[in-house]
Formats: C-alpha cells, sequence, structure tokens
C-alpha cells in the first residue's frame, strides 16, 4: 500500500528498474511476436508500458513526459527501453514535486470513476508489473532470455549453481 510519497518513489524505483531490465533484454526481431492474431505483439505490449506513463499521470494531474497515445510502436527496443526510462523518471519526478503525502487521500476523476490519489499510484505499478507477465510469455517463445525480476529466472538459478525448481 503506498501510505506516502516517499513509499511510491521507493516502489517505483525498484519497478523501474524491474521493467527496464527486461525491455533491455529485448531484441528488435522479437518485437513483432505476438500470441495471437487479435493480441498485442511484445512491441506494442512494451511501448504501452511507456505510453501510459503518460497517459494515466495526466488523468490524475501529474505532468510526466512519456510518449503520446497517437506515437507508433518504434521498430527499435533500445528506442522503447530509452523511452520508458525516461517516462519513468519523469513520473516520480513529477509525482514528487506535485503531489504530498496529505494529498494521497484526495479523490481523482480516472476513467470514469472516482479514485484516490494512492490507488492511481499503486495503479501506476500493478499495470506495468501486469503487462511484464505478458511480456515473459512472449519473450520465452521468442527464445529471448528473461530476467528475474521477484526471485530467478530460471536461466539465472543455473548461473547459481542450482536446479530451477520445478
Amino acid at each position: 500500500m503506498i501510505r506516502s510519497i516517499g513509499d511510491f518513489i521507493a516502489a517505483w524505483g525498484y519497478e523501474h528498474e524491474a521493467t527496464l531490465k527486461l525491455l533491455r533484454n529485448l531484441t528488435d526481431a522479437s518485437l513483432t511476436r505476438r500470441v495471437t492474431a487479435e493480441g498485442r505483439s511484445l512491441g506494442e505490449l512494451a511501448w504501452h508500458i511507456a505510453q501510459t506513463l503518460g497517459e494515466m499521470p495526466q488523468h490524475a494531474g501529474i505532468p510526466s513526459k512519456a510518449p503520446g497515445e497517437d506515437e507508433s510502436v518504434p521498430q527499435s527496443a533500445v528506442r522503447i527501453a530509452e523511452e520508458y526510462h525516461k517516462g519513468a523518471k519523469s513520473v516520480a519526478a513529477a509525482v514528487a514535486a506535485t503531489w504530498s503525502d496529505t494529498d494521497l487521500d484526495d479523490d481523482v476523476s480516472m476513467y470514469g470513476q472516482t479514485w484516490k490519489k494512492r490507488d492511481v499510484l499503486s495503479s501506476l505499478i500493478l499495470h506495468q508489473a501486469h503487462h511484464r507477465g505478458q511480456m515473459t510469455v512472449l519473450m520465452r517463445q521468442a527464445g529471448l532470455v528473461v530476467p528475474g525480476i521477484y526471485g530467478p529466472a530460471r536461466e539465472e538459478w543455473a548461473a547459481m549453481g542450482m536446479p530451477a525448481p520445478r
């Protein structure tokens, strides 16, 4: 739970780095990987995470800088990671500059609903965690190494000289 701006900044720092670690393992060739014709590609998921760093905060009155919703998915995995990184740093700085701890119980209109500001911050974190999970499936299918986020990934167990749990 986000009880203070400091809580968010600390959690966001970890989540930002975790997402960046995943994005940096993408390749340009992997960006078109998708499970179904109707589903988002790996590149579309990655770019959606980056775009949300502008869209969601701006709905809540946080002036962050991120790719616009109308910007096409880049064909460069490096560019997606760079834009995400800039946007994530912008979110942290904007939240710290715009909101205080006493603002977190204030209501804000989000997507036709009323949310607490603390819930907007939690949703930013959970949103990218949700899409990271989707991305890891596509990454495995594309033959990419999936880095551990909340614990070691299969390849990391082997590097530690231990068998991966089944």
